[in-house]
């Protein structure tokens, strides 16, 4: 670790600055009514979430750090995008998005949950850096609930595990493995919900949940 003064506050700057970069992607992620733009506004959250590993490792001189921005870079800002990509051409699914909730009332919702993150985070020297976190994974949380696509509620999956990871490198002393595990799930995560896509597409045409819950009710 940097033992300057003005090294410490550098690195806190920048880590919010990343932070914030990534919270304002989630309210674009949030806006988004078409699942190509989501697809792009996703990897390009992951990209500044393998940036703020990145610059997190060099602050913390944690090594292992690198490895986490590399897994982001490679992961979910390159490999995991195309791959949505390839799912939403082979699907041939509409790229429109029906919402559960309209998309002010969202962006009205997002700021509320914003709000709460920063109440419930205690106060400390990473209180910011936490409620940036938070707030991703809250909106990520939110962007679920208010997309009726299934692809839709991936992506919104995978947005809420980018918070995650971002609190995890900010916290010196936290062990690699634990953020590996993450990435590993989600990839693990993603094919699974992969091969459900293509089975939903194929039974009923469309990735809209709601399709779900009509074939439900029907059975009974």
């Amino acid at each position: 670790m940097h033992a300057s003064p003005t090294f410490g506050v550098l690195a806190h700057d920048v880590a919010h600055l990343l932070g914030g970069a990534m919270l304002v992607l989630s309210f674009v992620l949030l806006y988004q009514r078409r699942l190509t733009a989501m697809i792009h506004v996703y990897a390009l959250q992951s990209l500044v979430l393998a940036a703020a590993a990145a610059w997190q490792g060099w602050a913390q001189g944690a090594t292992p750090l690198y490895l986490v921005a590399l897994i982001a870079l490679a992961a979910k800002g390159i490999a995991i995008p195309i791959a949505l990509r390839r799912i939403l051409d082979r699907a041939n699914i509409r790229r429109e998005i029906e919402t559960a909730l309209g998309i002010f009332p969202s962006i009205i919702l997002g700021l509320a949950l914003v709000a709460l993150a920063i109440l419930v985070v205690p106060p400390g020297a990473l209180r910011e850096s936490l409620a940036f976190a938070l707030s991703v994974v809250l909106l990520g949380m939110l962007t679920m609930i208010a997309r009726r696509n299934a692809l839709a509620q991936v992506i919104g999956f995978l947005s809420l595990e980018n918070g995650l990871i971002l609190a995890a490198v900010g916290i010196e002393g936290m062990p690699l493995v634990a953020e590996l595990s993450i990435a590993v799930l989600v990839l693990l995560a993603c094919v699974v919900c992969g091969v459900c896509f293509f089975r939903i597409r194929e039974r009923f045409d469309s990735l809209d949940v709601s399709h779900l819950d009509r074939a439900g009710e029907a059975h009974r």
